[in-house]
């Protein structure tokens, strides 16, 4: 992963400065050496290893840290390691916990894994080799510390993935929700445009003929209007609700409005309230498309518990292509309930058809 992409809590430092304590082993050491260069080097080169371990840990922490500065930074700690070794004896093994540990935390696993065994065995063979160096588990302890910090590394990168996950989740259902939105939109303005534009046509051409018939569709003209504004405002909002009988009454007015025989159930008691939406939106769907697109003379809604059925004898336009926003939402719609949606040329003659059916 990307150091940004590992970066730890902005002050990890404060929590490495606390495991500086086990450098008390390296100081007593020290401070007691007989006065000369070892003490004076040994105890420059402790300090030297403290801020640099911590100078390490802060740059990891905020993101900044580069594999070649990483690995300057080890050698440097190893150095100052060995600087320590003449006036603090075996004691300056300690600190190999502390580079094991860094490297474990900001290197990649292929480069931190072998750097870390070999400071096992390294702490293994001196403590071994070296007359007078007593071993007090370093060894063990640069495993355990690297085994630690590792794990603590594979923790936090799990933490951080599951934010990123979690924040494109959040953006996801955004977008989600935002195109649900617009669907719902473009099937509530759709429909109610339609009736709108054939409303406005039937007025325009009542003016001549019947003065009053021609108010009363300029007054259902001015109550669409208001209801298809409710309704967007609504929908905007994510409160809107679609009701099965109110979309068989806006049917029927429709259908009239265009001058479209109609016959269409007059209840909806048999349906269950699982599938009262879905069919709604299907008849207000095959409904639009009939009065917009068809030029049929004839439609039909045929309602069961299970399914709904609108049927048309127009030329064979009712419903627009794959493309088709009204149709592409009805059939994710469809989907999202486990219903099939059918639609096509009729069996029975000629015209389209638009059906739904929920499986028992």
């Amino acid at each position: 992963m990307e150091g940004s992409e590992r970066r730890g809590p902005r002050f990890a430092w404060l929590f490495a400065a606390l495991w500086l304590f086990y450098l008390n082993e390296n100081l007593s050491a020290l401070l007691a050496t007989a006065g000369g260069w070892q003490r004076d080097v040994g105890l420059a080169a402790l300090a030297g290893f403290a801020g640099l371990y911590l100078t390490m840990v802060w740059s990891f922490s905020t993101g900044r840290d580069r594999p070649l500065r990483m690995w300057a930074g080890l050698l440097a700690l190893l150095a100052l390691t060995a600087l320590q070794v003449p006036g603090a004896g075996f004691h300056a093994l300690t600190c190999l916990v502390y580079v094991g540990a860094s490297a474990m935390a900001a290197l990649p696993w292929w480069q931190a894994a072998p750097l870390s065994l070999t400071l096992v065995v390294t702490a293994e063979l001196l403590t071994w080799q070296v007359p007078g160096w007593d071993d007090n588990g370093y060894g063990l302890a640069v495993l355990l510390g690297s085994a630690a910090t590792w794990g603590l590394r594979l923790a936090g990168e799990r933490q951080i993935r599951l934010r990123v996950a979690q924040e494109k989740l959040a953006d996801m259902a955004v977008q989600n929700e935002r195109a649900r939105i617009a669907a719902d939109l473009h099937d509530i303005l759709g429909h109610s445009l339609t009736v709108v534009t054939v409303k406005a046509e039937l007025a325009q051409r009542l003016l001549d003929v019947d003065v009053d018939k021609a108010r009363a569709e300029l007054r259902d003209l001015e109550v669409l209007a208001r209801d298809a504004l409710a309704d967007v405002r609504a929908t905007a909002l994510g409160m809107r609700g679609i009701s099965l009988p109110g979309e068989i009454a806006a049917a029927r007015a429709a259908l009239a409005a265009a001058h479209v025989a109609a016959e269409l159930p007059g209840a909806a008691d048999d349906v269950p309230t699982r599938n009262r939406e879905l069919f709604a939106w299907t008849i207000r769907e095959a409904v639009t498309n009939v009065v917009r697109h068809s030029g049929a003379g004839r439609c039909e809604v045929r309602l069961a518990p299970g399914c709904v059925e609108i049927v048309d004898d127009g030329r064979g336009a009712a419903v627009p292509g794959p493309g088709g926003q009204g149709l592409a939402g009805l059939r994710r719609r469809a989907e999202a309930v486990g219903a099939r949606l059918t639609v096509g040329r009729r069996d029975d003659g000629p015209g389209f058809r638009v059906r739904v059916e929920v499986p028992s």
